[in-house]
């Protein structure tokens, strides 16, 4: 075997050696888990779909901002402002007739029900309850 190289096959066979360390190095850290890594929670989904000058909406405000933080790990809360251009589409997306309108969604993303207009807090997590989920509220 010539143990001479061409420079242009040196820097390409180096440049291959390093590939391969570098897969295996992203290889072993990605399969091995560690005390830094979070793994995120997927969690039902109560998305509110609003617009931030519609009067039943601004009712709705304080009681989705309660039901964030009340209900963290629990649930997520998703507002969305359909009145602002860059929104329309989610109109659109979930056809929606008539806002507020909130969807309820599993953890999977699937959609267990909707409720047109303002809804309470109480009819809220009634409303989860009736879709078999837990409702232990975060410690304060």
């Amino acid at each position: 075997m010539n143990m001479l190289m061409k420079p242009a096959v040196f820097f390409a066979t180096l440049a291959g050696m390093m590939a391969l360390t570098a897969c295996a190095r992203d290889e072993a850290t990605t399969n091995e888990p560690t005390a830094t890594a979070k793994v995120e929670q997927v969690l039902p989904k109560l998305v509110d779909l609003g617009a931030k000058k519609c009067i039943p909406c601004k009712k709705m405000a304080p009681i989705l901002d309660e039901l964030t933080e009340e209900y963290k790990g629990v649930f997520d809360v998703v507002f969305i402002d359909v009145w602002q251009p860059e929104n329309k589409a989610e109109a659109q997306k979930y056809g929606i007739q008539s806002i507020p309108t909130q969807i309820f969604f599993d953890a999977n993303g699937k959609e267990l029900g909707r409720h047109e207009g303002f809804i309470s807090k109480e009819d809220i997590l009634k409303k989860w309850k009736a879709f078999g989920v837990t409702l232990n509220r975060t410690a304060n």
